[in-house]
């Protein structure tokens, strides 16, 4: 089965289906430093968000790129987030703007919502504001529609060529395009072999929205994540040791990694993961010379475990997880 390069979003825009991500990227010298080796490795699908807070150095990074030439504005697809404490309409506009001034830009190409959770945010600090146990304080319930077209005023203002959501569920998501006139062309949410959300996935493409799965190498990382959020670690899911990957990947000569990417995009799902190794970064995005046959997508499908193999349920933020519009379930 052949594989698309690009995902086609509306007004044109075409997505590269392999992107790198950018979450827990590091301090300003390691993000640069694994940025440009990104680049030059040829990925040109860079996802970021606000509250990730390396927008800054992904703009001087770009801003280089495009000085010297070697790249232009056109050749890169750039997707940032609204925060969490910017889901409410009077602050989505603030919180657009400010990504573009931290990247450098006039425009992006994707803007998403990145939780349907609001918090409240604090002026004084620019953060979120915190109650007097150090928690997020949850706004009221989301007003899905009023964020919605605020959304869809940063496209008609040119300030992105598409919006989408972030960890929305398939009601949700079905709330949002009752009210969209623009309908979202994203929905970005964690996906790997063993949480492969199909239902979720396949409302998706029934309407139009295209899917990028974060954490598709199970986020190997995340407890590393936990441990600077002074968290307990949890057992993650192998999924790169798993022996059915093993055997896929020893018939191909491909990575593990390479092996559970190219599941997911001959599903035509984005995959945008993340790496400080060059080596992984080139092994990464490898994975256009090859295509798993029908036999070896079934014994991924059959893979999926469900919820339990969550990685990313957002227990991180306490008291959340009571709030009406919280979409995963608990």
């Amino acid at each position: 089965m052949s594989a698309k390069i690009f995902l086609d979003l509306p007004g044109g825009v075409k997505m590269p289906v392999l992107g790198f991500g950018t979450w827990q990227s590091g301090d300003e010298k390691e993000s640069k430093a694994v940025l440009n080796a990104a680049l030059e490795a040829g990925y040109r699908h860079i996802d970021t968000a606000y509250a990730y807070n390396n927008e800054k150095f992904i703009g001087d990074v770009l801003k280089e790129w495009f000085a010297s030439g070697k790249l232009k504005r056109e050749d890169v697809f750039i997707t940032t987030k609204l925060p969490m404490y910017g889901v409410h309409p009077d602050r989505v506009e603030f919180f657009m703007k400010k990504s573009l001034q931290n990247l450098q830009l006039d425009y992006v190409d994707l803007y998403l919502v990145h939780f349907p959770v609001g918090v409240k945010y604090d002026e004084r600090t620019g953060r979120p504001a915190l109650n007097e146990k150090n928690r997020r304080i949850a706004e009221g319930k989301t007003d899905h529609e009023g964020i919605w077209k605020k959304m869809e005023e940063q496209v008609k203002a040119g300030r992105t060529k598409t919006i989408g959501l972030s960890n929305y569920n398939i009601a949700q998501i079905e709330t949002v395009l009752k009210y969209a006139t623009i309908k979202p062309a994203n929905l970005q949410v964690e996906l790997h072999v063993y949480l492969q959300q199909r239902q979720l996935v396949d409302v998706c493409h029934k309407n139009g929205i295209t899917v990028v799965a974060f954490s598709p190498l199970g986020s190997p990382g995340y407890n590393k994540f936990l441990k600077q959020m002074g968290r307990n670690e949890k057992q993650l899911p192998d999924i790169l040791g798993d022996p059915v990957v093993a055997k896929i990947s020893k018939k191909y000569l491909k990575t593990p990694a390479q092996i559970v990417l190219r599941f997911l995009i001959q599903q035509g799902i984005s995959c945008i993961p993340k790496t400080i190794s060059e080596k992984r970064l080139k092994e990464n995005i490898a994975v256009f010379d090859f295509a798993l046959d029908d036999g070896d997508i079934k014994e991924l499908l059959n893979l999926d475990i469900g919820e339990e193999a969550r990685i990313r349920n957002f227990s991180i933020f306490e008291g959340l997880d009571e709030h009406p519009d919280f979409p995963l379930k608990t």
